[in-house]
């Protein structure tokens, strides 16, 4: 197969957002301004949100979560944490997954999937959607962020967002949407490398051009992954 034909094979299309939350229907116009065909699913009934979407999300089709992942080249999972064993499993089977979740002990309450893990939350959401192409990325950025510091391509100074998967290729087609997003991207590592831009970290809490952000994973991964003994 040659480059091109991969590169087509791999071409994200259709994006389903999982969750109309401020951070679901943020990621759902910032798709759209980017040219992506949209789909939102909500916990109930396709009817009960379309009128939201209609008005929110002017441009995103509203459907079931079944309907809305069938034959979407991506799915971002942004529903609250405490909630994602209520999304199937089956629907994300062999789909590239983008975890846009955190972990909120003060919203959420503590639960025990991650108080007792060492792993990192999207390690623990993978064993879950145990058959998806997880990768961790917009988790760290604020919904309100996600539209407002959008830049173009190649303009200095653009805004980098972390990215991390345990399958390298799910992570690339991630980072090429991105691009068309408006930021700039750093490939992290493995899922585990996740831990490096979860709540509380310096990369969490704030904002970095490319350079500045691989600088910064450097010390939160030695931090984090290599910590002194």
């Amino acid at each position: 197969m040659s480059t091109s034909e991969r590169q087509q094979e791999s071409e994200i299309r259709t994006i389903a957002v999982l969750g109309v939350g401020r951070v679901g229907s943020a990621v759902a116009r910032t798709a759209l301004a980017a040219g992506y065909e949209v789909r939102v699913a909500g916990s109930g009934a396709a009817e009960d949100i379309a009128l939201l979407a209609e008005i929110v999300i002017p441009g995103a089709r509203a459907m079931t979560v079944g309907d809305a992942t069938r034959d979407a080249d991506l799915v971002v999972v942004a529903v609250p944490l405490s909630k994602y064993r209520s999304v199937d499993a089956g629907a994300l089977a062999g789909k590239v997954v983008i975890d846009a979740m955190n972990y909120w002990p003060p919203v959420d309450g503590q639960i025990d999937d991650f108080e007792t893990s060492v792993a990192s939350t999207s390690e623990v959401v993978r064993r879950h959607f145990s058959e998806a192409r997880v990768v961790k990325t917009l988790n760290h950025i604020g919904y309100h962020e996600l539209e407002d510091d959008v830049v173009p391509s190649g303009m200095p100074g653009r805004r980098a967002l972390a990215v991390a998967s345990d399958d390298e290729a799910a992570a690339a087609d991630v980072r090429g949407v991105l691009d068309r997003f408006g930021f700039d991207s750093v490939y992290a590592g493995p899922l585990a490398a996740g831990r490096a831009f979860e709540p509380g970290t310096a990369i969490f809490n704030g904002s970095f051009p490319r350079d500045e952000l691989l600088r910064e994973l450097e010390r939160e991964l030695a931090l984090h992954l290599h910590p002194a003994h």
